[in-house]
């Protein structure tokens, strides 16, 4: 018995080199994630460089958010008649410019503008990354090819991020800029290489793109993703620091802590991706309800290493998990504006990142103490839940149990 896979039109055609193509995407994610963790571990010497303050430094990383906000949508619209590939060219292009821009830019507010610019292409690299390897395989598998190309972000900060660090260190802060836009330029070179030529639509108008996004479970999907995937960050935002003053290990420890972490975010892209393929709204609740059940543990076992270090391990893996769920349920329903809603799904997931982290400021602030952390965390992962429950709700009582738009 013979089967014939059908592909969306305007999908990218299968081809035998289907593996090399998605292996260039997700070297491609590895590289923009590394981009946006590296400054994080190598702050202070970004910031003695700069003649800066820890916290004054740290505006570089919220210009690089803002960026991401703005530019995810920004720049779909203004790329909705381009082809996926033309896009994906495009954007690493202006990644690694900004990169660039940010080695030589010689004050502090000059070098957040090229932060600013740097992260621009950011959210519209990971959704069209994601959906050309989604198009790219059976619908059954689709799950599968998000996951595995989304799993580079993982990946960068189990080692891109420690890399940057290290290159930092020995060498400053401008290098390992350079040796992040140099990994753009080679990942430029792969989509070229690999990545098979589409059709643009030229019909499609920007108004169109915005107007699509009109759909109840597009806009709860996104907000199931700005919501729920705070926890996460409102506990690693702190986790050195609670690793330092409550477990009191040493620096290598705290190194340990953070690679399995980052393994914990690789494994949960991998699963959450196996599972969406078998069942995505089982896939989706799982990652929320096991992200809250492990952020509740958290102030329960930070004061054990061992205890800690599973726990480090769990929150990630379940929150990370959410993404490829997610992420493929915005195909679903996106219809028109398939490029536009893949892309603000990152947008959310940096909304997240200052939503956790604020609430941690703020939590701490307050004297509640590191262990309110999970407490606040776990309720971002069961407001995130509720927000998914009350889209299938809605889904259910408008007389449908499932939605399959094609991948346009």
């Amino acid at each position: 018995m013979t089967t014939e896979t059908v592909l969306p039109e305007g999908g990218v055609p299968l081809h035998q080199g289907r593996t090399a193509a998605l292996l260039v995407l997700t070297f491609g994610t590895f590289v923009v994630g590394t981009g946006e963790f590296a400054i994080m571990g190598m702050l202070p010497e970004f910031a003695s460089s700069l003649g800066l303050s820890a916290a004054d430094a740290g505006y570089a990383i919220t210009a690089y958010a803002l960026g991401v906000v703005i530019g995810a949508p920004l720049i779909t619209i203004l790329g909705a008649r381009l082809s996926r590939r033309e896009l994906l060219l495009t954007l690493l292009l202006l990644f690694c410019f900004g990169n660039i821009l940010s080695i030589v830019m010689p004050t502090p507010g000059l070098v957040e503008v090229a932060r600013f610019i740097t992260g621009l292409p950011h959210g519209a690299l990971f959704g069209i990354s994601a959906l050309v390897a989604a198009s790219m395989v059976e619908r059954s598998r689709r799950g599968w090819a998000v996951g595995r190309v989304l799993s580079g972000i993982a990946i960068s900060t189990l080692i891109g991020a420690p890399f940057s660090t290290f290159a930092a260190d020995h060498f400053g802060w401008r290098i390992a800029y350079l040796i992040i836009a140099v990994f753009g330029f080679v990942t430029f070179l792969g989509v070229w290489r690999y990545i098979p030529a589409d059709q643009p639509n030229r019909s499609i108008s920007p108004l169109r793109e915005v107007t699509a996004l009109g759909n109840a479970q597009i806009l709860l999907t996104l907000l199931t993703a700005a919501i729920g995937f705070g926890g996460m960050f409102a506990i690693y935002t702190y986790l050195t620091s609670v690793l330092v003053n409550v477990t009191q290990v040493s620096e290598w420890q705290v190194m340990i802590c953070m690679m399995i972490w980052g393994l914990g975010m690789l494994a949960g892209a991998n699963g959450g991706a196996w599972l969406v393929d078998r069942n995505l709204d089982v896939a989706a609740i799982l990652a929320l309800a096991g992200s809250a059940v492990a952020m509740v543990a958290f102030p329960m076992v930070m004061h054990s290493y061992a205890g800690l270090t599973l726990d480090v391990f769990l929150i990630p893996a379940f929150v990370n998990g959410l993404g490829p769920a997610l992420q493929t349920r915005l195909m679903d329903f996106a219809g028109d504006a398939q490029t536009l809603a893949a892309s603000l799904n990152h947008s959310a997931f940096n909304i997240a990142n200052a939503l956790g982290a604020s609430l941690g400021s703020v939590l701490l602030a307050h004297q509640y103490g590191y262990g309110s952390l999970g407490m606040g965390g776990a309720l971002l992962s069961g407001a995130g839940l509720v927000v998914y429950l009350v889209a299938l709700v809605l889904l259910k009582r408008s007389g449908f149990t499932e939605v399959r738009e094609p991948i346009v």
